[in-house]
């Protein structure tokens, strides 16, 4: 969690919090995407967090893939800018974001995988096909979008 949320919190408790997100959709050379089960709600989803103050959207995003999975982005693509009901979410502990997630593609990539102990359990690439049915709510309507994407390059065919 960001510092600036993690300060807000302590001044406003578990109450919604309008909170921006940056995202990335990490796509391997076999169109494979990499997902991460997170250690909060035990859900899959793709790597993000917080913006932090003064920080750029891109910035945020490749140091959250970064942080989490040891990946460094040469290149993103911007995907997508979710935000709405479908995003509104209320963690295990208790915390209430309505999130603004501004999403990117990156097939463009260094590093090893290696994830972050405190918020990763697991990091895993998936064909669009295996997608696991256990993701986390605030990320299911992007990633269904990019699912929607992938059956569209390879000529309808389903999960």
């Amino acid at each position: 969690m960001s510092d600036y949320i993690m300060e807000l919190r302590k001044i406003v408790g578990h109450r919604p919090l309008l909170q921006v997100g940056a995202s990335v959709i990490v796509e391997d050379e076999k169109g494979r995407i990499l997902l991460q089960r997170r250690s909060d709600n035990h859900c899959w989803g793709y790597c993000g967090g917080s913006v932090e103050l003064d920080e750029t959207v891109e910035d945020a995003a490749k140091r959250e893939l970064f942080e989490e999975t040891g990946l460094t982005a040469n290149r993103l693509e911007l995907f997508g800018v979710f935000s709405g009901k479908d995003l509104h979410y209320i963690y295990p502990n208790g915390d209430e974001v309505s999130n603004i997630d501004i999403v990117y593609i990156c097939r463009d990539y260094t590093g090893t995988l290696q994830k972050q102990e405190q918020e990763v359990e697991e990091l895993k690439f998936f064909a669009f096909s295996e997608i696991p049915a256990e993701l986390s709510p605030p990320i299911r309507k992007p990633l269904m979008q990019w699912v929607e994407l992938q059956k569209e390059k390879a000529g309808g065919s389903s999960l």
